[in-house]
């Protein structure tokens, strides 16, 4: 079976990574246009740099979960392909193959002046001024708010090619990645604890429980494994 996962924050909350809307979530910290937008980098780039530089310590040594494991093992009897929101690396962690990161990764970083121009830089951190080989600043290898999502094409193919199109960890009210529901025409299915946060068309199956524990339940509805 050809199956498409949609994965977003709530699918690394239970490695222990906050997510960004919840209470107790990142953003309780920090204001979005002042860590996560291209004008907040013009306008302090430090700043910005020592919120990615702590996160990607955070990812670098988180481990994946049970829901990240599972999908993992998918892969040994179906076409498994991730589209996560989520930049930590916990699925390629877990060993999924097919991965396409929609808002970047945090473990790499890339010229201010050539997109084309990444670095893996795996935990460490992007010291002040330091630059890329071209003589341009570096940044976080990530989409900030307002910036396009270059993957997006890619993610509506696999959608649009999927048997089964599971979403886990995401409440699908950012976007364009929440556009990816109309791409479907296949069996859906949401993983999500708070089912309030949905307004989907009929025919989604929901599951309130947590990531690990709704794949779980999921895999054995369907008796994938």
């Amino acid at each position: 079976m050809n199956i498409v996962v949609l994965s977003g924050a709530g699918m690394s909350a239970e490695s222990g990574l906050k997510t960004f809307r919840d209470m107790g979530g990142l953003w309780e910290s920090f204001k979005i246009e002042d860590v996560a937008t291209p004008e907040a980098f013009r306008k302090d780039p430090d700043t910005v740099l020592r919120f990615y530089n702590e996160r990607r310590k955070q990812a670098y040594v988180a481990e994946p979960n049970p829901g990240h494991k599972l999908l993992a093992e998918l892969e040994l009897t179906h076409s498994v392909k991730i589209i996560t929101q989520n930049v930590d690396g916990l699925h390629e962690k877990a060993g999924s193959r097919t991965v396409l990161h929609l808002h970047g990764e945090l473990s790499k970083v890339r010229s201010t002046g050539n997109p084309e121009l990444i670095y893996e830089i795996g935990g460490d951190s992007i010291k002040s001024g330091q630059l890329a080989e071209d003589g341009f600043p570096l940044r976080p290898h990530i989409v900030w708010f307002g910036e396009e999502v270059p993957l997006m094409p890619l993610a509506e193919e696999w959608v649009a090619e999927a048997e089964l199109f599971i979403v886990v960890g995401t409440s699908l009210q950012v976007y364009p990645a929440a556009g990816l529901l109309q791409y479907a025409h296949c069996p859906v299915w949401v993983i999500d604890p708070h089912k309030s946060n949905f307004n989907f068309r009929s025919n989604v199956q929901f599951i309130s429980l947590s990531a690990s524990l709704g794949l779980r339940h999921l895999v054995q509805v369907l008796d994938l494994m």
